[in-house]
């Protein structure tokens, strides 16, 4: 039978209804306890039978679930969103029955169906509560993301997410998670090598928790896979480390970046928690393969697919938390290797590239990256004034930047959009610069952009733009000036 990621709507038979008259309802629904005694007395038979086999030679081969019984334990699965279900199935020691079947049943859809139900029990505080606070229970509902069955795992990451958005037992959830490395190597795993989007939307929000609850957890994790013998020099050395949390979120994201937005946000921001520590930065540029490839994704997601040219200014709602995350990422690369490069400097050694290879690639680089930062501020002060210009605004269309929300997200973006924006025009050469004048992407009206959104912040940057600008294009220089005389008077 085809698995059924929705389990059908509870219903009630004809005979069913009468005993419900009787008193037989469980709190204020319709659904029967006689009924649902007999479900779990079934699942109790289920688990039994199949102990008895566990000697067998067939003991290793998955069982299937009989399609009667798949539709009676679906039901209940559904009805155990309803509060007054899974508080009855608390106090019938229901997870208890579940957790049998995790810990010995073969059957991989009775075992995604039970965790479901405990998945949606969860989500009440209470219930929540006294899951995490059994030791055994918690270490079998850990094994279940070790499973190699893609719904299981699924239904396995929905219910942790749910326990650790819940504060009352998130560090009960962390210190365990902490206590099992093979949670590490399974995460990872399934990160590198899934292709089930649904799967690897919610493992990586389940990594995103983590990281965002224990930044002592995120350590581990990023040095689990980048550990080197300190007398062994990298660049001589054949062997790799282990699964490395870096390569492996980036797989994920290109897995889910075509597929859905909400995911591919996700996976950016577990990226930009991990730039928020030294380590995490390391990780991703120490190693020249993890960090090119890491660079060319978001550079091809800045540059070639958000905000485009073509785009309504308005997609720059829907896009504003996963950019901010990019350019974040983005820009915490960019000056790694610009501090690296420094030290190189220092030190005398030579670089990789020589000048006129260093210039090119600036091009290539710098000039499709302004344009595109530009492009975000231009629709960012549109959408910012289109409510106050628009008659409509509060008419049909909802108004855009309203919320508090939605104020503190753009509001990160253009912090972030301006300091990356800031760094990049600090290091513009003048072949450069003059090569942005001719392609279009410095053009006083972006120019103008530019520095309505850096100043005065960013004050001795712009000036020092308009002093290379004015080695190229004086006019421009001074049209720029006039217009923006705050820079004028201290140049």
């Amino acid at each position: 039978m085809d698995r059924n990621p929705s389990p059908p709507p509870p219903s009630c038979d004809q005979e069913d209804e009468e005993d419900l008259a009787g008193g037989d309802c469980i709190g204020s629904t319709v659904y029967s306890k006689h009924w649902l005694f007999g479900v779990l007395s079934g699942l109790i038979q289920i688990v039994t039978l199949e102990s008895d086999k566990s000697g067998s030679d067939d003991d290793e081969q998955q069982m299937e679930l009989a399609e009667e019984m798949e539709n009676e334990i679906c039901r209940v699965w559904d009805m155990s969103m309803d509060e007054d279900v899974a508080l009855f199935l608390q106090e019938f020691k229901a997870p208890d029955i579940f957790m049998g079947v995790l810990a010995k049943s073969r059957c991989p859809r009775l075992r995604e169906i039970c965790v479901g139900i405990l998945g949606n029990m969860a989500c009440f505080q209470d219930i929540c509560v006294s899951i995490s606070s059994c030791e055994d229970r918690g270490q079998v509902l850990l094994q279940c993301l070790c499973d190699s069955d893609p719904p299981t795992l699924l239904e396995t990451s929905r219910l942790l997410l749910t326990c650790l958005s819940q504060t009352e037992v998130a560090s009960v959830w962390v210190e365990r998670i902490r206590e099992h490395p093979s949670i590490y190597t399974s995460v990872c795993f399934i990160m590198s090598s899934s292709t089930n989007v649904d799967l690897l939307v919610k493992v990586g929000e389940v990594v995103d928790k983590l990281f965002d609850l224990d930044e002592t957890l995120m350590l581990e994790w990023i040095r689990n896979g980048t550990a080197w013998p300190l007398d062994q020099p990298r660049e001589d050395s054949e062997e790799q480390p282990g699964l490395s949390i870096v390569p492996c979120v980036l797989e994920a994201a290109k897995q889910v970046r075509s597929e859905t937005l909400e995911g591919l946000d996700v996976y950016m921001h577990i990226l930009q928690l991990l730039t928020t520590v030294d380590d995490g930065i390391q990780a991703i540029v120490q190693c020249p393969d993890t960090g090119k490839a890491t660079w060319n994704f978001l550079f091809d997601l800045v540059c070639h697919e958000f905000c485009q040219a073509g785009d309504p200014p308005i997609i720059l709602q829907e896009q504003k938390t996963v950019l901010a995350s990019v350019l974040s990422v983005l820009s915490a690369i960019s000056a790694s290797q610009s501090e690296q490069e420094h030290l190189d400097r220092e030190e005398g050694k030579c670089g990789v590239c020589s000048p006129n290879e260093t210039g090119a690639r600036q091009i290539t680089v710098a000039l499709p990256l302004i344009d595109s930062l530009i492009r975000v501020l231009q629709n960012m002060e549109h959408c910012q004034k289109k409510p106050e210009n628009s008659a409509e605004s509060n008419t049909e269309e909802p108004t855009h930047c309203a919320s508090t929300q939605d104020d503190f997200h753009m509001k990160i973006l253009k912090d972030i959009s301006c300091e990356f924006l800031s760094a990049i025009l600090q290091a513009l050469t003048k072949e450069t610069v003059a090569q942005g004048l001719k392609e279009g992407q410095l053009s006083k009206q972006k120019c103008s952009c530019v520095f309505q959104s850096l100043l005065p912040r960013y004050s001795p940057v712009v000036e020092g733009f308009i002093q290379a600008l004015r080695d190229v294009d004086k006019t421009l220089a001074d049209d720029l000036e006039e217009s923006f005389p705050s820079v004028k008077a201290q140049t």
